[in-house]
């Protein structure tokens, strides 16, 4: 099975929201799908996108999925679309870098930033997942402090968030561990 495969058993499986099938058919126009989820830190490789996102989604079940507490639906939508702001987001550019065994400079192929809507990281994913389907708050504050005090320099703010919604909490822990932890293997730059 691919990591698209897969992506989209776990949505469809757990994921049946009014506008979710409309949000997935506007996911497969992107290039969510073959994306990187980094430059040069985690799955920085053709398809890391989609390769994070189940990733933190089973290290979410794994470690912090209660059946009597929590709900399926919120773990899948905050897990799978936690960086859905990052879908258009990069581009392949080319730079020279020197050969060391014929000492020539050669092309080579990474991944570069190219932000055409910058909207913030979590709140551009709450954003774009709210034009298909609503989420319930905790979704919202899940996938917009995701990051936590990695990207806001409001450090009140995020623990406010953390504080009223565990899920948030858990979300954050889950793509720190997946991304340190679970993806040390996928740092390379993809060589198209």
């Amino acid at each position: 099975m691919t990591h698209k495969e897969e992506f989209i058993s776990i949505y469809n499986k757990y994921i049946s929201r009014a506008g979710s099938k409309e949000l997935l058919d506007w996911m497969q126009k992107t290039d969510f799908f073959t994306a990187p989820a980094s430059t040069k830190y985690h799955c920085a490789c053709e398809c890391g996108l989609v390769m994070h996102s189940v990733s933190v989604f089973n290290t979410l079940m794994e470690k912090h999925f209660d059946e009597e507490k929590d709900n399926a639906e919120s773990f899948a939508i905050a897990a799978l679309l936690h960086d859905l702001c990052k879908a258009q987001f990069y581009k392949v550019s080319t730079r020279n870098v020197k050969n060391e065994q014929t000492g020539q400079w050669e092309k080579q192929p990474f991944y570069a930033v190219e932000d055409s809507f910058p909207y913030g990281h979590g709140e551009k994913s709450v954003f774009l997942i709210e034009r298909f389907m609503r989420l319930k708050i905790e979704e919202a504050m899940a996938i917009r402090w995701h990051m936590g005090g990695f990207e806001d320099s409001n450090g009140f703010t995020v623990s406010l968030a953390y504080e009223k919604y565990p899920l948030a909490v858990k979300l954050h822990l889950a793509d720190l561990e997946s991304t340190y932890l679970r993806e040390k293997g996928t740092s390379a730059v993809n060589k198209r």
